[in-house]
């Protein structure tokens, strides 16, 4: 899977009943794709950047004995403005799937107001990720 980011599971994330909060996920996500934008792209790009749509897939729940969680990320589709990821949470002790997520990143304007085509080095390196994962999922 392209990018992996491993996070530790914090006693905090943990709601009334033990089970890491469904909103929490969220957070794991989020954790993952900053780093890996600003891994691959300039501050300057990564400020612009603002995430439009979230979508996600609970499949099972967390728990504090599941110790840590790897956040996979794929770049499944780069567009004129925006960048969609295939972002997946799971277990490091199970090695289950907790999470399966989709995200739309969209380049905007310097009041992050309105979308604006990516500069061309920029594409080029989320370009070169789409293909770079499309060729690990073959």
């Amino acid at each position: 899977m392209g990018y992996t980011k491993r996070v530790e599971i914090r006693w905090r994330d943990l709601d009334g009943f033990g089970h890491v909060n469904n909103a929490v996920f969220l957070t794991y996500l989020e954790e993952a794709r900053d780093e890996f934008y600003t891994g691959l792209l300039s501050h300057d790009t990564v400020n612009q950047m603002v995430l439009r749509h979230t979508s996600v897939d609970f499949r099972r729940s967390l728990v504090q004995s599941d110790d840590l969680v790897d956040v996979g990320l794929v770049v499944i589709q780069v567009g004129t403005s925006s960048v969609v990821t295939r972002e997946t949470i799971t277990s490091s002790a199970t090695g289950e799937v907790a999470a399966v997520a989709e995200s739309v990143m969209v380049h905007c304007d310097q009041a992050r107001e309105r979308s604006q085509p990516f500069p061309d080095e920029p594409r080029r390196l989320l370009e070169a990720a789409l293909e770079q994962d499309a060729k690990e999922g073959d």
